[in-house]
């Protein structure tokens, strides 16, 4: 992936249909800009999605490709779609990898995540989040105010859990993560109230996985996004690997088997009604120690 602010979702998924387009049609990219009177870099720019796509020029694309009725329809929707600006795109101080994650994010059908360290950023309280963000002053030191933009990237991200087609979310922790001090304990209370509340959303499933239960798989924190078809244009999905810079897989065999590696931590969990149970329980634990 691109280490810049990087093409949205729809731009590559735009950029994907229409080299599949061109390789249907049997041409070239230099036989494609020859009939256009463009450059082949200009082709293979827009298929790779690394310059913003003009909905004329995708328009005069789709002819030469004999797309024609519902489907040419469909795809200038998509293009029109591509040229839309993400609100984090608002934020400045945001680096390229952050900003295409969140990009990614929110495009996102569903999401699989396996976190062992902290809890999901989708799932933090603000003031759980305000202790994270601010223990980046290690690395790099923030002034006040970029403090509050970054915290206002972390609960704006969270709005896919509560959009009209909210994201699909299946979290398995690591029990640590309960207990790890973050902030203090009122604000670890705090934030495992705010884990019973959110796993109540129907499209929210949490588990725990238990310290003193079986580890099928020993593993780092991933995060697994998965695509639905737009305007039946296909996405691959994308493995995200937590570290303190941004890495991505796309593989289809790599892809998979991470979901099979959440599945297995999914079935040795607690159930949804066990880790509330926990959670209340590990929640009081912190509210005797404040």
């Amino acid at each position: 992936m691109s280490t810049s602010r990087g093409p949205t979702v729809r731009q590559r998924r735009l950029g994907i249909e229409l080299r599949r387009l061109r390789e249907h049609s049997r041409l070239t990219g230099d036989e494609v800009a020859a009939r256009l009177s463009w450059s082949t870099a200009k082709v293979s720019r827009l298929e790779n999605a690394r310059t913003g796509a003009r909905v004329d020029d995708v328009i005069e694309l789709l002819k030469l490709y004999g797309v024609n009725g519902p489907r040419l329809d469909e795809l200038i929707a998509l293009a029109q779609d591509a040229t839309k600006r993400g609100w984090w795109e608002d934020y400045p101080m945001l680096s390229g990898g952050y900003a295409e994650f969140i990009a990614l994010e929110a495009e996102a059908d569903a999401i699989l995540a396996w976190d062992n360290l902290v809890i999901p950023g989708l799932l933090q309280s603000e003031s759980y989040a305000r202790h994270i963000v601010g223990g980046w002053d290690v690395v790099a030191t923030k002034p006040p105010a970029e403090i509050e933009r970054w915290i206002d990237v972390r609960l704006r991200r969270q709005q896919v859990l509560h959009r009209p087609q909210p994201l699909r979310m299946s979290v398995v922790l690591d029990e640590s993560v309960l207990h790890r001090l973050v902030g203090d304990a009122r604000v670890m209370a705090e934030q495992l109230d705010h884990l019973r509340q959110v796993s109540i959303l129907p499209n929210v499933d949490l588990r725990i996985l238990k310290l003193d239960g079986p580890h099928p798989i020993m593993a780092t924190s991933f995060t697994v996004l998965e695509f639905a078809p737009v305007h039946d244009v296909t996405f691959p999905d994308i493995v995200h690997i937590e570290s303190i810079t941004f890495s991505y897989l796309e593989d289809e065999q790599t892809t998979h088997m991470y979901r099979l590696a959440h599945n297995g931590m999914a079935q040795a969990a607690l159930d949804e009604h066990e880790t509330r149970r926990h959670l209340a329980e590990v929640r009081d634990q912190w509210l005797a120690r404040s």
